[in-house]
Parts: C-alpha cells; sequence; structure tokens
C-alpha cells in the first residue's frame, strides 16, 4: 500500500493518521520531495478518469494559465497535460491511495475502511 501527497496537507495527514491507527503498512511517497512519474501517473489512470485526478480547488491550479487550466481541463490525458502534472504534483487531488488493485483520491474515511 503506497499513499501520495505532501506532508504539510491536512487530509495527508488525516489519511496517514487513519492508516496507521488502523495498525496498515503503507509507504508514504511526498510529491514534493520524491518525485513523480509520468509512469505512475497513467498507471492510477488505469483506474479513474482524468477528471478525478486534477485538483482544480488547490492554490496551484488559481496559479495557471488559461492555456494550461484548458490543457487539465480536458477528459483526455495528453502527454503535456501529463507533464504538467508530474512538474506541478499539487494539482493532483491528493492524497492518492494505492493498492494492488485499487486507486483512490482524496480521503474518504468510507472508501479506506472498505479497502483495508
Amino acid at each position: 500500500m503506497k499513499i501520495y501527497g505532501i506532508s504539510n496537507c491536512d487530509t495527508v495527514r488525516k489519511a496517514r493518521k487513519f492508516l496507521e491507527n488502523k495498525q496498515c503498512n503503507f509507504e508514504f511517497i511526498d510529491f514534493r520531495k520524491d518525485g513523480l512519474s509520468i509512469e505512475t501517473v497513467q498507471e492510477w489512470l488505469k483506474f479513474a478518469d482524468f477528471s478525478v485526478v486534477v485538483n482544480k480547488r488547490s492554490t496551484s491550479w488559481r496559479g495557471l494559465d488559461g492555456s494550461q487550466k484548458a490543457l487539465l481541463s480536458s477528459d483526455t490525458a495528453t502527454d503535456d497535460a501529463l507533464a504538467l502534472l508530474v512538474e506541478q504534483p499539487t494539482l493532483i487531488k491528493r492524497p492518492v491511495l494505492q493498492t494492488g488493485d485499487t486507486v483512490l483520491f482524496g480521503f474518504k474515511e468510507a472508501e479506506y475502511q472498505q479497502i483495508i
């Protein structure tokens, strides 16, 4: 089990604390410190639509120009859109919980409970 996010995000902290309280073994990958690959994002897209991956409520989203927002507003993940997400991973809805056969975006306790 892997959980992706940034260490100072409150939602990521809640998800990590939930998993710790349930005594789940997981690896935490910090987008900012550890980086992120296009291949990882492509793997996630096998489990979720591109529109679910993009965090349009983030500060990073508000800082984008119109063409970048249009690129990320598409239903299709183009190479340029993936490159932008990897370059600015805070544009990804977090946390991302990845297990062998599931990927969840955001933290909803009920969904996490079903996985563990």
